[in-house]
């Protein structure tokens, strides 16, 4: 029932819309996709999902944690994944079509939003994805120690990330979590003069010691508001392939890692839970 009423919504190519605990989220359907939905909270475009080809992602941002995807591990092997925010549950999908036998874990604290995705964008039912209505520390919690190989953190609450999900402390559940080797892959959002981008390296740094970090070099530059994916690990990080992958999409984007990266942090102190604060609001414009 359901999935036959999501396909007639896409030949009507008629929005659909609900109100959630963030605000109005709408699911927009993409002229050039006929199964092609966009997610916006409160008119800001949040993910996208092709229900016909999971593996497309569109946004900037998850095609660079698609790469990590595509990286954690060698083709076709299975992960364990861990993603702190749900969304559309785009990344969650593209894990399933790429690496099927995976299992994962999504984490979303907005239940009627969960509600609303499911019903109107059905996953898989052989996807091995089990989603929890909780927040995102608290779930991560109760993940058992070193049972993950990636760990994705995607979480905005009215478009900034919630302050105690940016502290040195958070990222010590991150790596308690992981096992030796995993990965851990947060989207970040920041704007001139960067300075929650420079405080969220320094806290990286502090708790593992290898890291990587993409992005737009305009993003980079602090000319413009927008996305960066931090990387770390207990390992050796696969930079070059990363950096053949970012420098190839269709924006594409530059990665700074070792001297550079820390040259970038410019000596910037760890986050603490003492000190934690949300991430910068982003400014209207952004998505005008």
């Amino acid at each position: 029932m359901a999935r036959n009423k999501q396909r007639d919504r896409a030949v009507a190519a008629a929005p659909v819309a609900e109100t959630v605990d963030g605000g109005l989220a709408e699911l927009v359907p993409d002229r050039e996709r006929p199964r092609g939905w966009t997610l916006l909270l409160d008119g800001a475009p949040q993910s996208h999902v092709d229900l016909d080809d999971p593996s497309h992602l569109a946004f900037e941002y998850q095609r660079r944690l698609g790469h990590v995807v595509d990286l954690a591990a060698p083709p076709n092997r299975p992960l364990k994944v861990v993603h702190l925010g749900g969304g559309a549950l785009t990344l969650a999908r593209y894990v399933a079509a790429t690496r099927p036998r995976s299992t994962q874990q999504v984490v979303e604290l907005d239940e009627p939003l969960v509600r609303f995705v499911r019903r109107e964008l059905p996953l898989d039912p052989n996807a091995r994805v089990r989603v929890r209505s909780a927040d995102a520390r608290a779930g991560l919690a109760r993940v058992q120690d070193g049972w993950a190989d990636l760990i994705v953190a995607d979480v905005f609450g009215g478009a900034r990330t919630p302050a105690h999900l940016t502290s040195a402390e958070f990222l010590a559940e991150v790596r308690r979590a992981l096992r030796p080797g995993g990965l851990y892959a947060a989207n970040l959002a920041d704007g001139p003069p960067l300075a929650h981008l420079r405080g969220q390296i320094a806290t990286a740094a502090a708790v593992f010691p290898e890291l990587a970090l993409t992005a737009d070099p305009t993003v980079l530059r602090g000319r413009r508001f927008g996305n960066a994916v931090l990387l770390a690990s207990d390992r050796e990080l696969p930079v070059a392939d990363l950096t053949r992958r970012v420098a190839t999409d269709p924006h594409p984007g530059r990665v700074e890692h070792g001297r550079a990266l820390a040259d970038f942090a410019g000596g910037a102190a760890p986050v603490t839970d003492a000190t934690a604060k949300p991430s910068p609001a982003p400014p209207a414009s952004v998505f005008r």
